[in-house]
């Protein structure tokens, strides 16, 4: 069984720029994201977990009780957001955008080699899909 925690490094995106769109991310903040090549540094302690997107552009910590509702802050506003361990390689993040009471999610599949994160949102015509490879260093 692969482990959920880890260091993960982007590689690919796939019909990301559809995504971006859906969530109102400017023309060149897209390109720029879409360009980018975080490192994802996920680690966890019981129920607790942090997961760190570092890029050249910028560097984004969440840190949550697992099924416990938090606040994540994005570029334009803030989202509720509740992460769910679906089972022991897949976790499934939850949001809903305040102002406009849109639904978006982020579904996690680990495998031992890579993480795939599916986004969606309700104005999306086809979720975006980020790729990490697992770092083992």
């Amino acid at each position: 069984m692969p482990s959920i925690p880890g260091k993960y490094q982007h590689y690919k995106n796939e019909d990301i720029d559809d995504y971006f769109i859906a969530v109102g991310v400017p023309f060149m903040g897209r390109k720029m994201m879409a360009m980018s090549s975080p490192l994802m540094e996920i680690t966890m302690d019981g129920d607790n977990m942090v997961i760190k997107n570092s890029s050249l552009l910028r560097t984004v910590e969440m840190k949550f009780k697992l099924g416990e509702e938090y606040e994540e802050r994005m570029p334009n506003t803030t989202i509720k957001s509740i992460t769910k361990l679906l089972n022991d390689h897949e976790l499934e993040t939850l949001s809903t955008i305040p102002e406009s009471g849109a639904k978006c999610g982020r579904n996690y599949l680990f495998t031992d080699d890579e993480c795939v994160i599916t986004l969606t949102h309700d104005k999306a015509q086809t979720p975006g899909k980020r790729y990490f490879r697992r770092v083992t260093s």
